[in-house]
């Protein structure tokens, strides 16, 4: 089929999730696009209970939906802004022959288990979700072992594998297009000042990769403990000064502090380009001065601020910002079941090369269940951010 989640197969549809992130809690997934609780693991949720199934849509092909409606705090919030974004989906995709079955898995490893036999036994052929690792993991081996595919929303990569694919915002496409771009652009040196965190060292093994198939150099590389940039920021200094670019991949105020520290030691950004990941897409980071000039690779956000009128007018409320992944799985399940037949949910169709689109772009499942984005260049100032260097509409081009 052609590389699309359309609801209308003209419309286009969504983006990022829960996991590896830079700091504290599942709060973040709320207002940024990626999230800072580490590698989307739930916040501590009790036995799971055997919860009756809620059903959206009314087709004949049954599609399980696991969310941790019931987990506690702002994980239970964000999971019923999916649910909702999956029922808008359904609405806009103008009566698409599939119904959702709706499952709890509260936010852990053995609700999610738990969801996953259910959805199965009544006759689920795919499965969305779950949303935090802890739950992929016991859903996704319940599934393989009865061949059912999982699409889910985690961002850790180690619970991916052959048929449990990960519909979200993978460090790795972040580092991969800020990288390459800084190389399109002559920028070959760099430096690295890295979170002492599991976020960070997936980053740099990504980051040393990347800078490597670019034809790059990397002059020097540090780490630094939370709240601790000091040391770190004194082994780079110098040759960070020398550096056409330096990479510094955390939220705002761990970053803002490791760079007004290389600032201090008389690195000159007009001339060092600042490089960054998805983590820079945050108001914060776009007012503080000390970011001026900086690139960062992210979604292009026109698509997701449709999708969010769109949640408001519905639901009279602010989609969480990974809401837009729910949205996107249902509308390319639904595609699928109208376009693809008998083969719908094949691992040959599921990781076709050409990819989909989705609100935030395109993108596409890997053999190993990892995921790839194409994502916009966005270079900070004055308050706020613009595209440098567009999203690519497909991947022959990326």
């Amino acid at each position: 089929m052609p590389g699309t989640v359309s609801p209308t197969l003209s419309r286009r549809t969504a983006l990022r999730l829960a996991g590896l992130g830079a700091g504290a809690g599942v709060s973040a997934t709320l207002g940024g696009c990626q999230s800072a609780n580490m590698f989307g693991d739930a916040p501590p949720a009790g036995p799971a209970e055997s919860k009756p199934s809620m059903s959206i849509g009314t087709g004949s092909v049954r599609v399980g939906l696991i969310l941790p409606l019931t987990a506690s705090g702002n994980a239970g919030s964000a999971a019923q802004s999916l649910k909702n974004a999956a029922e808008l989906a359904i609405a806009e995709f103008n009566a698409p022959d599939i119904s959702l079955i709706v499952k709890d898995d509260g936010g852990s490893a053995q609700g999610g288990q738990q969801a996953a036999e259910q959805a199965i036994s009544e006759g689920c052929e795919i499965i969305l979700g779950p949303l935090f690792a802890v739950a992929v993991r016991p859903a996704g081996q319940i599934a393989r072992q009865r061949g059912v595919p999982v699409i889910a929303f985690s961002t850790d990569a180690q619970v991916a594998s052959r048929g449990v694919h990960l519909l979200s915002f993978l460090p790795a496409s972040d580092v991969d297009r800020i990288v390459g771009y800084a190389a399109e652009q002559r920028r070959k040196s760099f430096a690295a000042l890295l979170p002492d965190t599991a976020y960070g060292q997936v980053v740099e093994a990504e980051f040393q990769q990347a800078v490597a198939k670019n034809n790059g150099r990397v002059l020097g590389l540090a780490r630094y403990a939370a709240g601790n940039p000091a040391g770190a920021v004194a082994q780079v200094s110098a040759v960070a000064r020398q550096a056409d670019c330096v990479f510094v991949p955390d939220g705002h105020t761990a970053a803002a502090a490791v760079v007004n520290q290389l600032r201090a030691t008389g690195l000159d950004t007009n001339r060092t380009v600042l490089i960054g990941t998805g983590l820079w897409d945050d108001p914060a980071v776009h007012r503080d001065p000390a970011f001026n000039g900086a690139w960062y690779a992210a979604p292009d956000n026109t698509g997701f601020r449709g999708f969010a009128q769109r949640y408001r007018a519905k639901f009279g409320s602010e989609p969480v910002r990974t809401a837009s992944l729910s949205y996107d799985a249902v509308s390319l399940v639904a595609a699928l079941v109208k376009t693809q037949g008998a083969q719908r949910f094949s691992e040959g169709v599921l990781t076709n090369p050409s990819g989909f689109s989705g609100i935030d772009g395109i993108f596409r499942f890997k053999s190993d269940g990892t995921s790839e984005r194409g994502l916009a260049v966005h270079q900070i100032g004055n308050g706020s951010s613009r595209i440098i260097s567009p999203s690519p509409r497909s991947f022959t081009t990326a």
